[in-house]
């Protein structure tokens, strides 16, 4: 498969993530898939320009990326349990308020 087909793939995932962004704003969950889709985008950019340049480093950075991306949802998700439990909501218009 040539490279360009890799970049199409990522763009479209990129887009789609940008969609998700502008679509839904109300949903913090969806949010953050959102961005972890556009992760997602720049390692699967990563990856062809690693293997099409014959270098490994690319490759081993998106291990690296995918790690700290994990961790990064397991954060996010156990704040919105938090924010859940506190507020009874997860919704974006209802978070943008600060209580002392």
């Amino acid at each position: 498969m040539p490279l360009s087909a890799y970049l199409i793939v990522a763009a479209l995932v990129f887009c789609i993530s940008i969609a998700g962004i502008f679509l839904n704003r109300k949903n913090v969950i969806v949010l953050l898939m959102c961005v972890e889709l556009q992760l997602l985008a720049v390692n699967i950019n990563f990856v062809a320009f690693s293997h099409f340049l014959g270098d490994l480093a690319g490759q081993i950075f998106v291990f690296f990326i995918l790690t700290v991306a994990a961790a990064e949802s397991a954060i996010g998700l156990a704040i919105l349990v938090v924010l859940f439990r506190n507020r009874g909501t997860i919704n974006v218009e209802d978070l943008d308020t600060m209580k002392g």
